[in-house]
């Protein structure tokens, strides 16, 4: 059964011909086993002086801010970070072909992220004054640092702008939702809670590169009386009930390592990712504004797919459906409130893959991984791919998600991934 209705996308490694800047970039960020840091110090240390260091600084700035004043739904803090990282690549590309360059392009990323977090933050405005000001003092003053600073400010400013009105606000994107009639297959509210659905009003935001937010919808998930669906749910049953007998320790901290938020557990992985990565201080903001850029389009993908199909959850179906119905039957994990198909843990994790994989290598040096949904464990990781894997397995190990929808979900946000990829020129324009 074909899983896009669209052609498939080559791999990110095999991208064709079209996109010069992607290649450019791509030159320029050699690989993840590179580090920018000094001999003798880890490549995911905390940011010093040095080629794109400013980069780094904002990075863990923009962290701050999303942590301690997140909006309500994933996709409008993503597209915060879309939006200033975007605002800064395009400022980056105005800088001199001088030696004046790196000053240049290090205070037009200070000023542009900085500007565009005031804008949607504005609560953090003292703190992020404070952040600007650190940054622009180890600039060195003259004409370099000034017309950095406007260009950081004036993109910024038409970002802000061309993002007015993009459905991607808490409201938009929760619009209200009426629930289809019981019947088999259909998406019903969920216990514990029976909440309404959420992330309904996604499916019609206004993407950043997708030419619509349908441009890759899935094809339909397996029916109901297919034996791929018979072996879906009879995993979820039997691997993710919160009293399993056959899931291991091991599978229960997978599970719940990978409950939380993709953006926040992705966060300290693309940290490592351009903090190995070489090139300068644009070619840093590039990786970081295509990353969240694609990944606010598969967060709209997603939901098209999601509320396009609208199949019921694991729980629903083990509960009440037609292949044995086992009413006391419980997920080990809280299910969300929106359809299976496909899963957005593996979308997101498809996505990130897919930018990660083309532009820094798809193998990088071991990093340690944390997770707010599980104290005090700790993984570690040498692939973009493993980050992958354990998303797919995590939401059939929490009994939330059907095996078909994750590994769906995966193709889609590689497609979306890989899409964001060979049209890169659209977002940058020409350097």
């Amino acid at each position: 059964m074909p899983l896009i209705t669209r052609p498939r996308t080559r791999r990110p490694g095999l991208i064709a011909a079209g996109s010069a800047m992607l290649f450019a970039l791509t030159a320029a960020l050699p690989s993840a086993n590179a580090s920018a840091a000094p001999a003798g110090t880890p490549a995911d240390a905390a940011p010093g002086a040095g080629a794109g260091s400013v980069v780094l600084d904002w990075y863990d700035t923009t962290a701050r801010t999303v942590e301690a004043a997140p909006a309500p739904t994933q996709i409008t803090n993503s597209r915060t970070w879309a939006i200033s990282w975007l605002a800064a690549a395009r400022a980056t590309r105005e800088a001199p072909h001088s030696r004046s360059r790196a000053a240049f392009q290090d205070a037009a990323v200070a000023t542009a992220v900085h500007d565009a977090l005031v804008a949607l933050t504005p609560s953090r405005t003292a703190e992020l004054d404070a952040a600007l000001a650190a940054s622009l003092a180890r600039v060195p003053d003259g004409p370099a640092e000034d017309r950095g600073v406007a260009a950081g400010a004036r993109q910024a400013r038409a970002v802000l702008a061309s993002r007015n009105g993009d459905g991607l606000d808490p409201a938009s994107v929760n619009a209200p939702f009426t629930v289809p009639p019981a019947a088999p297959g259909v998406w019903q509210p969920t216990p514990d809670g029976y909440a309404p659905a959420v992330q309904y009003g996604n499916r019609v935001a206004r993407p950043f590169l997708l030419d619509s937010p349908s441009q890759y919808r899935l094809g339909p998930p397996p029916a109901l009386d297919s034996r791929r669906y018979r072996a879906d749910l009879a995993e979820v049953r039997a691997y993710g009930a919160a009293d399993s007998t056959v899931r291991t320790a091991r599978q229960t901290e997978t599970a719940t390592f990978w409950y939380g938020s993709s953006l926040t557990l992705y966060t300290e992985p693309l940290r490592v990712a351009v903090a190995r990565s070489g090139g300068s201080a644009g070619d840093r903001a590039e990786l970081l504004a295509l990353f969240h850029t694609a990944l606010v389009d598969t967060q709209i993908a997603t939901s098209d797919s999601k509320y396009t199909y609208l199949r019921w959850r694991p729980v629903t179906a083990i509960r009440t459906g037609s292949l044995g119905t086992d009413p006391a039957w419980r997920p080990l994990h809280q299910t969300p409130a929106h359809p299976d198909y496909p899963s957005g843990h593996a979308t997101y994790a498809g996505a990130a893959q897919a930018v990660l994989d083309a532009l820094t290598g798809s193998r990088t040096d071991p990093f340690t991984l944390t997770s707010p949904t599980a104290p005090g464990v700790t993984r570690t990781y040498t692939s973009w791919r493993a980050l992958t894997r354990d998303n797919v397995d995590a939401r059939v190990w929490s009994g939330i998600h059907s095996r078909t929808a994750d590994e769906a979900g995966v193709r889609l946000g590689r497609a979306v991934g890989e899409h964001a990829l060979r049209n890169a020129d659209r977002l940058f324009g020409t350097p």
